[in-house]
């Protein structure tokens, strides 16, 4: 037998510590991706949840799972309030950063909600409290009781906050069609956008089509959005030459839906979206920011 302070002892306690870790790492992620809409931000909350769990007295922890969504939840409140104050002076539109859905099913395995990029986009509107009840309420089925003990308020605060988050997105948010028809819309847009045909762009577009190029101002693209049906058509003409010249375009699942993932000379330059209602494509989003491409390239 081990005593309490033999050197094997504490490998194995640190070993239990990573199994726990590891068993809840990816709803560790996929509650700081949707909060953040950050790849990278939220590996960064997942390595310092890692480094308070080394450190924690883990003897007093009844409930491992509990404690390390807990603990992944306020880390990223605090990251996303510190968060909104950089976005106000972002250079440009800013859109969450594409995830590979398809080579991590798991971040939506759970459930997709609060995945989307539209989603993740009306979630910005939100307090990062609300935003926090709502992802854990509608992504992860938390209990009330637990949304509350973890963001630090009542049972009913917590229901109210996911209630008007709710209500929020219901108001904004538009009827999505099916992923058949989302990816034939898609595939119809960049095949029109390679050639610039501004009539049967028009034609794919709803008339108060929406086009966010996120470029951060570390690339050239719009800083502002373009709005209306033929204003659309004529921008992603205007570029036609110069942005598809040399490049390879391959189809990705972003987000849990279809996306195509633009490269030259095998470096990922653009992964590019499209939302679609019963109107037509309402809204063209061209990610474009290396510094949030690079998991896609991974």
């Amino acid at each position: 037998m081990t005593s309490k302070n033999d050197p094997a002892n504490g490998a194995a306690t640190l070993e239990e510590a990573e199994a726990a870790f590891q068993g809840v790492r990816g709803r560790m992620f996929g509650i700081a991706y949707r909060m953040l809409g950050s790849v990278s931000e939220a590996e960064d909350i997942l390595q310092e949840v890692w480094i308070r769990w080394q450190s924690y007295d883990r003897s007093t922890v009844h409930n491992p799972q509990a404690f390390l969504a807990t603990t992944t939840t306020r880390l990223a409140i605090n990251v996303l309030q510190s968060a909104r104050v950089r976005r106000e002076t972002y250079v440009g539109p800013w859109l969450p950063e594409p995830v590979d859905t398809s080579s991590d099913p798991a971040l939506g395995a759970e459930r997709a909600e609060a995945l989307e990029v539209a989603v993740l986009m009306l979630l910005e509107k939100l307090t990062p409290t609300e935003r926090a009840a709502y992802v854990l309420r509608e992504a992860f089925d938390y209990p009330y009781e637990q949304i509350a003990e973890i963001i630090g308020q009542t049972r009913a605060n917590a229901r109210q906050s996911v209630s008007r988050a709710r209500k929020h997105l219901a108001a904004e948010k538009r009827a999505s069609v099916g992923a058949a028809e989302h990816q034939r819309f898609l595939t119809a847009f960049v095949a029109a956008a390679q050639t610039g045909n501004v009539a049967v762009l028009e034609e794919l577009f709803a008339e108060d089509v929406v086009s966010y190029a996120d470029g951060g101002g570390a690339v050239r693209a719009s800083k502002f959005p373009v709005m209306g049906r033929h204003r659309v058509a004529r921008y992603v003409h205007a570029f036609a030459d110069t942005f598809w010249s040399g490049a390879t375009v391959e189809p990705v699942e972003t987000n849990g839906r279809a996306a195509a993932c633009l490269s030259r000379d095998g470096n990922v330059f653009a992964v590019v979206t499209v939302d679609v209602t019963a109107e037509g494509i309402d809204r063209v989003l061209w990610m474009m920011n290396p510094s949030k491409l690079a998991a896609m390239a991974a």
